[in-house]
């Protein structure tokens, strides 16, 4: 048989996915997330932040992928399902489109339901049936047009944008707090290179991508065994440590943009009360300037009374953003930090 590759090139190449790296690390979260997940929502959170990607070539096609790792909660979707579907339902769902899938697997759903006792609670049955409809294997007795049932899908799929919209705003505004939260971390992880430390990021920003490579980059691989205190697990999980050659801690730092400072303080207390090392003027909390009242508020907790006895101090993000250039080229040791820090 003769192939012509130049021709069936184009057929051949997803460019938004094979050309466009943000693309795959989408596709592969989607996989991670639903590899790892349990409930409904979560699937479908993590298909709604996949459809906000807007990728072309890699439509609700995906769903057959995520039946085979949820079958009783995701459908199989292909063409003839699709007319299947239709079919039974006086539907009008289009292929290629996420918010037309979600509103027929609802359906589905209702459909698996209400014919429990013949279907099998795997969704594969329910698809299989529409399969063999689309495919008019089992030809559908005449039926008169259901203003009433194609009116009920309609808002079925109103409902559904509707919640997409919702959940993309609310995607967005947290790739935003992440995007600051690493952006203020990689600050602190090149300030510490810079003053001669070396450095950890926590345990579970390591992966995340910064400056071309991915935050962990040039930085320690583990804590020193010191560091491995009874009872205080959350001590890798500090957003940022600055350590001497010999392992000792310089400074700590827990960037709270938009999370509990509650929960950074103690991570920082963990430290310095189980540690030996002599760390106590250098805990930071790095906040936005309009935090200042909240990081106030929580340090004056009766339960954070030892507070003052460790000095924990806060950056503001407009310090840090004004003075790290310079710190980093003219500063040495932790005079600078100390220098634009707050004692509260």
């Amino acid at each position: 048989m003769r192939f012509n590759l130049e021709t069936a090139k184009p057929k051949l190449r997803i460019p938004d996915i094979y050309e466009n790296l943000p693309n795959q690390r989408a596709f592969a979260r989607l996989l991670e997330t639903c590899d790892c997940c349990n409930e409904a929502e979560e699937v479908l959170s993590a298909i709604r932040a996949l459809d906000s990607h807007a990728i072309k070539g890699l439509g609700p096609a995906v769903a057959n992928l995520l039946y085979f790792i949820h079958p009783t909660l995701v459908s199989p979707f292909n063409t003839a399902i699709v007319k299947g579907f239709n079919a039974v339902t006086r539907s009008n769902v289009k292929l290629g489109r996420w918010d037309h899938y979600l509103t027929m697997r609802q359906s589905i759903l209702a459909f698996n339901a209400a014919h429990r006792s013949l279907l099998s609670n795997d969704l594969g049955a329910a698809a299989g049936f529409l399969f063999d409809v689309g495919s008019e294997r089992y030809p559908l007795p005449p039926m008169a047009d259901d203003a009433a049932s194609h009116d009920a899908w309609r808002k079925d799929l109103e409902a559904v944008r509707a919640q997409s919209a919702s959940q993309a705003k609310q995607l967005e505004a947290s790739r935003q707090e992440d995007a600051t939260h690493t952006q203020i971390q990689g600050w602190l992880r090149d300030l510490g290179h810079s003053l001669g430390y070396k450095v950890w990021i926590a345990s579970n920003d390591r992966s995340r991508p910064y400056a071309d490579g991915k935050l962990a980059d040039g930085c320690l691989a583990q804590l020193p065994p010191s560091l491995s205190i009874a009872g205080a697990e959350t001590v890798p999980l500090i957003d940022i440590i600055w350590l001497q050659d010999d392992g000792s801690v310089v400074a700590a730092f827990e960037v709270e943009h938009s999370t509990s400072i509650y929960s950074g303080i103690v991570r920082l207390l963990d430290l310095a009360l189980g540690s030996t090392d002599t760390i106590q003027r250098h805990l930071y909390l790095v906040a936005p300037d309009s935090r200042e009242a909240d990081v106030r508020s929580q340090l004056a907790r009766p339960a954070f009374l030892r507070i003052a006895e460790l000095g924990i101090k806060y950056i503001r993000y407009s310090a840090l953003k004004e003075n790290r250039e310079n710190i980093a080229r003219f500063g040495s040791g932790m005079k600078p930090i100390e220098a634009i820090a707050v004692r509260l």
